[in-house]
């Protein structure tokens, strides 16, 4: 479009804003978009449990829609949801948040990390973050004006980042280290050793740590270490979680976000001029999740650890060597064999034995050659898909 600008030339009016131009579309999103054009599909693809949500919880949620609970809460959330939260906090982790200034509701952790980013990061700072890592990172520093600062990681080191890399790329912009552990792609859990490292790099250097802990009770045989709760780590992090994949609750898009009071109060006025609320129900239900979740979430993680190890042992037995996922719900097998790259095998898998994963491609450069394998689904599922994969891996492998 071109208008005429008062001195008689003309110029193009731009009407997509730059930050919004340099986000790349979702490579999980793209790719499922092709999915909805093939039937039969068994996906290994969506993040998010195959279970509903458990009864007790779904029922708390319908009990406070027939009480005509349906009025806005506190910016912050309902107050008997945060008090339960530090509760939970506390007696997991010994760590005490006041639930009136340091503890905030969002709508998924997804909001809570745009509001951490939003919050903390002026134009032009720069976010540490490892490859390959969760989808949303970059593009939640790109929208609040920042750098995204990625540093490699490896199968060889169990995807773990490095305290040292990290502080090679440590420079006077640089404002946060975003990390998720359990970790999405690939499925791997940062040692305690590993996490002291790195919070002693951020604490030595006065870089935040912004720590996603979504998967933080979907764990297998190893402990998951809490960053804020790590010697001075509670004034110096972001601690962000939720209750989508523990309590299958994925589609009620509830989260929160605790930190220093000074940070919750920024997020928190941008939270109330976007959001202004999670969802009443969501958080009845996330109470009732708190409350008395906690034997249907350890069921959900015994099934999810049966489904791990066959998954697996299926795919190296195909010929797929696998990383041992220790976390989450993710399998991260390497392709290379089949000469194809991330993209190509996934759309070839799908297209020739309709069987949906998803790119490794799609979490960053360090990525490729690898796919993501979902096996948060069913075991019939699980065992079909492997089938058809044999046939293609066999049919496509170059050694």
């Amino acid at each position: 479009m071109v208008s005429e600008s008062r001195h008689g030339g003309s110029k193009k009016r731009y009407r997509i804003s730059k930050r919004a131009n340099q986000l790349s579309p979702s490579g999980i999103r793209k790719f499922f978009d092709l999915l909805a054009s093939i039937e039969g599909v068994i996906s290994l693809g969506v993040g998010e449990p195959d279970y509903a949500t458990p009864w007790h919880i779904i029922e708390s949620a319908i009990e406070s829609l027939e009480k005509g609970q349906t009025m806005y809460t506190s910016n912050s959330g309902m107050p008997e949801l945060r008090q339960e939260l530090a509760r939970y906090l506390h007696g997991h982790y010994g760590l005490d948040y006041d639930p009136n200034t340091e503890l905030l509701i969002t709508v998924g952790v997804s909001e809570a990390l745009d509001l951490a980013m939003r919050a903390i990061i002026n134009p032009g700072d720069e976010v540490i973050m490892p490859d390959p890592h969760y989808v949303a990172y970059d593009s939640c520093v790109i929208l609040a004006g920042g750098k995204v600062v990625t540093v490699p990681t490896y199968e060889d080191d169990n995807f773990e980042i490095s305290a040292a890399d990290i502080e090679m790329n440590l420079t006077g912009n640089t404002r946060a280290i975003l990390i998720g552990y359990p970790a999405n792609p690939t499925g791997a859990v940062m040692s305690r050793e590993k996490t002291e490292e790195l919070t002693d790099v951020a604490r030595h250097h006065g870089v935040l740590v912004i720590s996603d802990e979504i998967y933080a009770k979907l764990v297998y045989g190893v402990e998951h270490v809490c960053v804020a709760a790590l010697p001075g780590m509670r004034e110096n992090t972001v601690l962000l979680g939720g209750f989508s994949k523990a309590y299958a609750m994925t589609g009620w898009r509830i989260g929160y976000a605790a930190a220093p009071a000074e940070i919750i109060a920024a997020m928190t006025k941008i939270h109330q001029y976007t959001m202004m609320c999670a969802p009443t129900m969501a958080q009845v239900a996330a109470l009732e999740a708190l409350k008395s979740g906690e034997e249907s979430a350890a069921e959900m993680v015994e099934d999810y650890n049966r489904r791990r190890l066959f998954m697996v042992k299926g795919l190296r037995d195909i010929g797929l060597p696998c990383f041992e996922p220790k976390g989450a719900f993710y399998a991260f097998p390497s392709i290379r064999i089949t000469g194809m790259t991330s993209e190509d095998f996934a759309e070839a898998l799908l297209t020739e034995e309709k069987v949906a994963a998803v790119p490794g491609s799609a979490f960053g450069e360090c990525g490729e050659g690898y796919i993501r394998c979902c096996y948060a689904t069913s075991m019939a599922d699980i065992e079909e898909a492997l089938a058809r994969m044999k046939r293609f891996v066999s049919k496509h492998r170059k050694d």
